[in-house]
Parts: C-alpha cells; sequence; structure tokens
C-alpha cells in the first residue's frame, strides 16, 4: 500500500485505482433507535430522599438519557435509546436499589 494520494492507495476500505481521485466518503455511523419512554411501578419509597436513589440507579444503564421519579404516585419515568436499555435492566437497576420494580401496564 502507498500514501492516501499515490496509486492504489486504500481510502476507507475503497480500493482507488490509480490516478482516481475519491470524493464524499462517509464515516460509519450507527444510527440511534428514537428515544423511547418507559414507566416504572417503583415500591418501598418512604421518604423524600428515596427517589433520589431511584433516579440513579436506571441513569446507570448504558443507553438512559432521562429518569424522572414521581415520589407521590410511586413512579419512575425512563426516555431511553431502546435498542441499548432493555425494560428487563431497568427494573432491574431499580430493584437492585432496593425498590421493586415493575413495568407500568
Amino acid at each position: 500500500m502507498t500514501s492516501l494520494t499515490g496509486k492504489g492507495s486504500l481510502i476507507a476500505g475503497v480500493l482507488a485505482a490509480p490516478g482516481a481521485s475519491v470524493c464524499c466518503v462517509a464515516p460509519r455511523m450507527a444510527l440511534a433507535a428514537a428515544p423511547k419512554t418507559i414507566t416504572l411501578d417503583v415500591k418501598n419509597m418512604t421518604c423524600e430522599c428515596c427517589p433520589v436513589t431511584v433516579r440513579k440507579s436506571p441513569e446507570k444503564v448504558p443507553g438512559v438519557s432521562a429518569v424522572k421519579v414521581g415520589f407521590d404516585r410511586k413512579t419512575a419515568t425512563i426516555t431511553c435509546d431502546p435498542g441499548k436499555a432493555q425494560p428487563e435492566a431497568l427494573t432491574r437497576a431499580a430493584t437492585n436499589a432496593g425498590y421493586l420494580s415493575t413495568l407500568q401496564k
């Protein structure tokens, strides 16, 4: 192989013919899925500090972009990339933090 401007250069996985120019080589990007909102019913929240722990637990799950906890309604509303954050991982995160949770129907 030679340099990018030499004969027979390899540019972004495309073999350029000698003397040919290569333009518009787009980088590969993974397209993210549209964000999804999932609501969990959360048990065992008994004081005003509980929502902080409940919020922090799903925030550690890859793909989660926002978490809002409703203490009065005992819910957690989570915005996430459904290709990265599975509902089971979200309920497990809250349950592992001490707050039994289930998907709201």
